[in-house]
């Protein structure tokens, strides 16, 4: 049987998250929106039976003063306390560190295209990965400080790009994206014309095919979730 994944969709409205997290995740997943206020049941209750979580991107700031951040946050901190297998990204990145005590600031402008990540160390969720790898960038705040006991997995010019606290786990940038996505999120940007131009002049058949190798933290993931065996006394793990 495939693993089974909560999928924590933070984004707004209607995006190509769902879509794009379907496509890449090879396992039984039900879509939780968070901006809609809807969220996984404990991990105590009868009907929680999930192998791990994913928490998508979002056009919000994980500082922003929403409800359903604040919900999704003492809920995500439930879940680690639980030693819940957890995989970020992007927002979910800056989410997984905020919750747990990092701090995440704005940047004052965008990272966005396809950039190259330089992996730090060794870990799991990276096996297959290219020492130095490509994947598509769209953000404008990034983990100024990683959680106390937090691990550094990859960075790049602008910062942390991977990083690893118990059995979560951040990556910064966007694995799950396709072509389409990447030009759709580009266009949709509020930034001068030549900057998007530029953007969009590098997604070339190149660059889509050098970020495929990223996509490998997705198989990863569901590996790690299947075979994690939760810490003996963690809370909810009975």
């Amino acid at each position: 049987m495939p693993p089974t994944i909560a999928l924590l969709d933070a984004s707004v409205g209607d995006t190509p998250a769902e879509r794009n997290l379907r496509r890449e995740l090879d396992a039984d997943v039900d879509v939780f929106k968070l901006s809609e206020g809807r969220h996984p049941p404990p991990i105590a209750a009868a009907d929680w039976r999930y192998d791990g979580v994913v928490v998508s991107g979002s056009q919000t700031s994980v500082y922003d003063d929403h409800d359903w951040i604040h919900a999704a946050t003492d809920w995500f901190r439930r879940a680690h306390a639980a030693d819940v297998p957890t995989l970020g990204i992007c927002w979910g990145h800056q989410f997984v560190a905020q919750a747990l005590g990092g701090r995440v600031v704005d940047m004052g402008e965008y990272e966005l295209g396809y950039r190259s990540i330089s992996r730090v160390g060794d870990d799991p969720l990276f096996e297959g990965v290219p020492d130095r790898f490509t994947s598509f960038e769209t953000h404008s705040d990034r983990v100024a400080e990683l959680p106390a006991g937090a691990t550094t997995l990859a960075r790049n010019d602008v910062g942390v790009q991977a990083f690893r606290v118990g059995s979560a786990y951040g990556v910064q940038f966007h694995p799950e994206y396709d072509r389409e996505t990447a030009e759709w999120v580009t266009r949709n940007k509020d930034l001068p014309d030549e900057r998007i131009r530029s953007v969009l002049d590098g997604i070339t058949d190149e660059t889509v095919a050098d970020a495929q190798a990223a996509k490998r933290v997705f198989d990863n993931f569901l590996a790690l979730a299947e075979r994690h065996q939760p810490v003996q006394g963690a809370p909810g793990s009975d």
